[in-house]
């Protein structure tokens, strides 16, 4: 058992847009209250302070391009983010290198979400890049493979999704959690050392509405993917869940 609270550094690799970026003090306070209420559903039979387990911290790798020191934190978080996983800016090249860091340090484990799932396949040396599907959007159903049901509880994964990258293929030892007719490696997982997932545990059905407005607004969705989107934001989803399985991963 690991001391508490856990000391988890969020590595901030975008800025979400307004309103929602006040609204839930950026994509930091969105995995705040994500694993604060993961915390609560782990421990609902009795009250618990999330403080006591979770200590969040936060780092803007993209404008600041700051890191936190490895030897102080138990788990990194990289977030999702508009930005290509794939592309050759300084600041993801810089992020890609401290990945490799992080995955070769003995006592920090990492969770990717999105295109922090992406950096992280990208930083084993796996290909990362535009899907030819084109995008994912919305809460989408997973098929889970049997590792991926062992760690979310569910038999199919229901998860908002906004992408149009993926992982290619899954890296040699590394267990693939599911897929989807679109993505075929929608979560990874690594013993001791990360669990992936392709889409977000940490959107909310206002936070999706709104991108997909946006997102339609500027020509980047047509009106009928828009429409669909929009009718399946609000739909139920296991962020939660996907938050549980994190922190039981990080207890272990």
């Amino acid at each position: 058992m690991p001391r508490l609270p856990l000391r988890i550094a969020v590595l901030l690799c975008d800025t979400p847009p307004e309103p929602i970026n006040t609204r839930y003090d950026g994509l930091g306070g969105l995995f705040t209250r994500l694993f604060n209420l993961s915390a609560q559903e782990l421990h609902k039979r009795q009250t618990v302070d999330p403080a006591s387990i979770v200590s969040i911290s936060r780092f803007d790798v993209v404008t600041a391009q700051e890191y936190p020191d490895l030897d102080n934190v138990d788990a990194l978080v990289l977030t999702g983010s508009k930005h290509d996983s794939f592309a050759d800016h300084p600041w993801i090249l810089d992020l890609v290198e401290f990945t490799k860091k992080a995955l070769a340090h003995p006592n920090v484990k990492l969770l990717g979400v999105c295109f922090g799932h992406q950096i992280i396949a990208r930083a084993m040396g796996y290909e990362v890049g535009r899907n030819s599907a084109g995008w994912e959007i919305s809460v989408c159903g997973v098929d889970l493979t049997e590792k991926g049901r062992e760690l979310f509880g569910v038999e199919t994964l229901n998860i908002q999704q906004m992408h149009r990258d993926i992982v290619f293929t899954c890296p040699d030892g590394v267990v693939p959690l599911g897929r989807t007719p679109t993505c075929e490696v929608q979560g990874m997982y690594k013993a001791g050392k990360f669990i992936t997932v392709q889409g977000h545990p940490e959107y909310k059905d206002d936070i999706m509405s709104e991108v997909v407005t946006l997102r339609a607004a500027a020509g980047i969705f047509d009106k009928e993917q828009a429409e669909d989107a929009l009718n399946r934001a609000g739909k139920p989803h296991d962020g939660i869940a996907i938050a549980v399985a994190f922190l039981k991963f990080l207890l272990e």
